[in-house]
C-alpha cells in the first residue's frame, strides 16, 4: 500500500451474482472508482442477500482491518434486500448524515435504505445495486471519507 492511500474493500450482496446468472457490474464500478480516486482496492467480494449473510461477511471483512467497505445492493424494498440490517449488526456507530448525503445525490436515492456505520477502525457504506445508483451515491461522500477514516483511526487532523 501506498503510504497515503486509503484501503478499501468491496461487496457485492447479490443472489444473481453468487449464483452465476447476473455479472457483478456494480461492484466492477465501484472498484474503478474508487481506485480512480486514490484508493487502494485490496479485495472484492460476493455475498449472497440477506442479513446473515451480509453481518457474517462483514465481520469477516473488518477483523483486523482499517480502511473503507463498500457494499452494493440489498438496501430496496424486495424481501431479501437485508444488507441495511445486516450492516446495523457489525457496526458500533450510525453516520447518518453521509447516508443522508449519498439519498440526496438523486430523487430514486430516497429508495435506498443504506447505511453507513462504523466498527473499529473501518467505516462500511452500504450504496444500491444498480451501476449508476451505486457510483452517484458513493461519489457524493467519496471526498470526506479519507478525512472520516482518520478521525476513526485517530491519526492528527487539521481541525
Amino acid at each position: 500500500m501506498t503510504e497515503n492511500k486509503v484501503q478499501a474493500k468491496v461487496l457485492t450482496v447479490s443472489d444473481g451474482v453468487v449464483a452465476g446468472t447476473r455479472e457483478d457490474t456494480s461492484g466492477t464500478e465501484l472498484v474503478r472508482v474508487m481506485t480512480e480516486h486514490g484508493f487502494d482496492v485490496v479485495d472484492k467480494s460476493v455475498v449472497a442477500d440477506g442479513a446473515d449473510s451480509v453481518r457474517t461477511t462483514l465481520l469477516d471483512l473488518t477483523k483486523d482491518f482499517a480502511g473503507l467497505i463498500v457494499t452494493t445492493g440489498g438496501t430496496g424494498f424486495a424481501p431479501r434486500d437485508q444488507t441495511p440490517e445486516g450492516t446495523r449488526a457489525v457496526i458500533e456507530r450510525e453516520a447518518p448524515g453521509i447516508a443522508e448525503a449519498m439519498r440526496a445525490v438523486n430523487p430514486l436515492g430516497r429508495l435506498s435504505r443504506g447505511v453507513v456505520g462504523v466498527r473499529g477502525r473501518c467505516i462500511i457504506v452500504n450504496t444500491p445495486g444498480s451501476p449508476k445508483g451505486c457510483v452517484e451515491q458513493l461519489t457524493a461522500v467519496l471526498d470526506v471519507l479519507p478525512h472520516a477514516l482518520a478521525l476513526v483511526a485517530e491519526t492528527p487532523t487539521e481541525h
